[in-house]
């Protein structure tokens, strides 16, 4: 059990404040004040004698990032990938012989990576979990991590697509863990995630939707990247299972209807922007995110993490700016490019209300809890500064994240963690990726009888 910062009592002063709340907006050279791990004042001129002064001079200050969408068991196979032997092969390979110790170092270095770069809310939209002791481990690893998550508990990864998600260990975790509708403080909060009726049979889909609403539980669910789906967002809507606790991940064949019909329900999407890049071979993602935002309806980022993007949603940020331009000849040729204030909303207040944390997190308005970071814009790659917004989408990388707090706990200053012994990290999590590479290869010998080939080091 890693023992949690004391909360303070912070006055983060004389920085550039990106608030993502319409009724501040940026402060050229601002102040925050931080009490009882929430934002008690943003502003100038305020008087705070017996906070403690952090100094944010040279740097902008704006909320912790949201990640609404990250496979975090899988965070030590990420680089089981090799060349001919891409994200799906190396899960479906590895993905039995993960032990909950392996959950754990998984769960916990993808979560500790994700705050060091600037993340404060993940999505741990788990999808293999094989055991009740796997769940436990996951809950652990982000109660241990200090970061404010969805746990979105899911199928195993071999689950046939018409056998329905047995509900009885979601019971269980909804009664050891979150008794009082939340975990950790307050930082956990419980969902499911659905294989939809891309990946189960729609008799499958129609049962776990049923279960997931009797027991009050937002759903998430995947849709295919490619050039068809069985996802029908307007039939979901006439049929009243849209809404906001209703997050769609890809999507990216949706129809304008199935886009106007999230719209109207407020049903956010997921924006995996490196996924959607890599694996949308049938169409291109920079119309269907213009799309989605022209249609109203709320477009988060996220990163995936462990199939194809980096846990990094400044880079995330970055190629959606490049990328969020009109295409001739589409039906965006008359939509308007992507703007810098909006690629951070995507990343910040859009993924709070994915999560339906918006009313806790995602801007920096007094009242919500103290998530918040500030980023060094005197740093080489920054350096020199002149509109704030453009240098967090275009020249902001994690190395430039300074300072990190999570619900009033300083978990990064100085751009060192504080909370948490990386290295210690780094090194369980090596010991648990070659365990599971041991035990793969070693169903592989048994199998097939052939000589052991370690995909990892091809």
């Amino acid at each position: 059990m890693i023992q949690a910062p004391e909360r303070g009592t912070y006055l983060i002063d004389g920085g550039t404040i990106i608030s993502v709340d319409p009724r501040i907006g940026t402060l050229e050279r601002g102040q925050v004040l931080v009490a009882d791990g929430a934002i008690a004042d943003v502003g100038s001129g305020i008087d705070a004698p017996h906070a403690e002064r952090i100094d944010a001079t040279g740097m902008i200050v704006m909320p912790g990032l949201v990640d609404s969408h990250s496979h975090m068991w899988s965070s030590i196979g990420r680089n089981f990938i090799a060349e001919g032997y891409g994200y799906f092969a190396a899960k479906g390979d590895t993905g039995p012989h993960y032990e909950p110790d392996d959950f754990y170092a998984g769960v916990l270095l993808g979560a500790i990576e994700s705050l060091a770069a600037g993340i404060t809310t993940v999505h741990n939209w788990s999808h293999n979990i094989l055991s009740p002791a796997h769940a436990d481990a996951e809950m652990r690893a982000l109660t241990d991590a200090l970061i404010r998550a969805r746990y979105s508990y899911g199928h195993h990864d071999a689950l046939p697509p018409d056998e329905a998600l047995s509900f009885d260990d979601i019971d269980r975790v909804r009664a050891e863990w979150f008794a009082g509708g939340a975990s950790a403080e307050g930082l956990i909060t419980l969902g499911v995630n659905l294989r939809g009726p891309d990946y189960a049979t729609r008799g499958v889909f129609r049962e776990e939707l049923t279960q997931a609403r009797k027991r009050g539980l937002p759903v998430s669910i995947h849709a295919e990247q490619g050039g068809s789906t069985r996802v029908d967002a307007v039939e979901l809507e006439h049929l009243g299972h849209l809404g906001r606790d209703f997050l769609i991940c890809h999507y990216l064949p949706a129809r304008d209807d199935d886009m106007h019909a999230m719209a109207r329900a407020g049903t956010p999407l997921s924006f995996a922007v490196h996924s959607e890049l890599k694996l949308a071979v049938a169409g291109d993602p920079r119309d269907a995110l213009l799309r989605f935002r022209d249609a109203g309806v709320t477009v988060s980022f996220s990163t995936d993490a462990t199939s194809v993007g980096p846990i990094n949603l400044f880079e995330a940020m970055n190629v959606a700016w490049n990328t969020g331009i009109p295409w001739q000849g589409t039906r965006t040729a008359h939509s308007a490019p992507l703007t810098f204030a909006q690629c951070i909303e995507m990343a910040t207040i859009n993924g709070a209300r994915a999560l339906n944390l918006d009313g806790r997190v995602g801007s920096l308005s007094p009242g919500k809890r103290a998530d918040l970071i500030a980023v060094r814009a005197t740093d080489l790659n920054v350096a020199p500064v002149g509109d704030a917004e453009s240098s967090i989408v275009r020249s902001v990388t994690p190395s430039n994240v300074d300072t990190v707090m999570v619900d009033g706990r300083i978990v990064k200053r100085g751009g060192r963690l504080v909370a948490h012994d990386a290295q210690r990290i780094v090194t369980a999590a090596t010991a648990a990726a070659a365990a599971v590479r041991g035990r793969t290869d070693a169903a592989r010998r048994a199998a097939d009888h052939d000589p052991v080939v370690d995909h990892a080091q091809r």
